[in-house]
């Protein structure tokens, strides 16, 4: 499909394909759910809020009443909710074609996560790539090959990497900064992923995208008066989850997408979803490496690659 005027009507239909969405009852989440359940996909909801997910489920049935939508627990501050969600889904027994991690916390204040990561690394990076190593199996059993789409920010771009000490024990914490940091991670772990199931001869396609300025993506987690004077003065720039969700659907299930490629709106902020470079930092493979040796020896999850 071409770059210009790309909208979710016109992606091929998803019917009786499974796509596990992460952080599905809200925002982006909901809409990528929305929008592909329109073309036939049965969704899994991956959610930590059980009564939000439930009632969100709800509208997504009543919308399209044909495919299947289950709601499953998964709070990606966890590694035990991570290990427990898939664990439950393998046993299931179920076929998924596309693994959308789109869940995450933004600009927070300094919190860690129970298995003492900070809050923001460990959830939007270290949940996600713990949730992604242990459904590879189950992927890579898909005969039609599946896709693993990470949803990043634009925010990557003034984001740098850390590695030596991602969980800031050592270094002042910055709200903004270990967010940009947490979505820079998110892109060099989808350019290592592909480098590894590349070499593999793996059928698993590993994507990237982001949404522009979602209104989800403004500073709904965080406090401070930066995030209350980017949710009033930037109004003029904010879209809807319907329209930011649109590149990562895209992703998901654009024929002509390949691994390794990233998405995001034609005018960076907004616009049609196409093909983008992301930036100079998210391209550097030693950082990947790193990051990605860094991440199996925190989650103890370590890949078949």
């Amino acid at each position: 499909m071409s770059n210009i005027g790309w909208v979710p009507e016109r992606a091929p239909r998803m019917d009786g394909r499974t796509v596990v969405i992460t952080g599905a009852n809200s925002g982006l989440g909901l809409a990528s759910a929305r929008s592909l359940s329109a073309l036939g996909a049965n969704i899994v909801m991956a959610c930590r809020n059980a009564d939000k997910a439930t009632l969100a489920a709800e509208s997504l049935r009543a919308g399209s009443p044909a495919v299947r939508i289950e709601v499953r627990s998964l709070d990606l501050s966890s590694l035990n909710s991570i290990r427990r969600f898939a664990t439950g889904l393998v046993d299931s027994g179920a076929q998924v074609d596309v693994l959308m991690n789109n869940a995450g916390v933004m600009a927070t204040d300094q919190r860690a996560t129970e298995d003492g990561f900070d809050l923001q690394f460990g959830t939007n990076h270290l949940g996600h790539f713990a949730l992604t190593g242990l459904l590879l199996p189950l992927l890579a059993a898909n005969p039609d090959g599946a896709r693993i789409v990470n949803v990043s920010s634009m925010g990557h771009r003034a984001g740098r990497m850390h590695l030596d000490d991602p969980n800031f024990e050592h270094r002042p914490y910055r709200r903004w900064g270990a967010y940009f940091e947490s979505k820079l991670a998110n892109l060099l772990f989808t350019a290592e992923l592909h480098r590894r199931l590349a070499a593999a001869g793996s059928t698993i396609a590993a994507l990237a995208a982001h949404p522009g300025t979602a209104s989800t993506e403004l500073g709904k987690d965080g406090t401070s008066t930066t995030n209350w004077v980017i949710r009033n003065f930037f109004g003029a720039l904010v879209r809807g989850p319907a329209s930011g969700a649109r590149s990562q659907v895209r992703a998901a299930v654009d024929p002509a997408a390949r691994g390794g490629q990233f998405y995001g709106p034609a005018l960076m902020v907004a616009g049609p979803p196409r093909l983008e470079t992301p930036s100079r930092g998210a391209r550097r493979a030693d950082d990947a490496k790193v990051l990605w040796d860094l991440s199996e020896r925190l989650t103890g999850i370590a890949y078949p690659l």
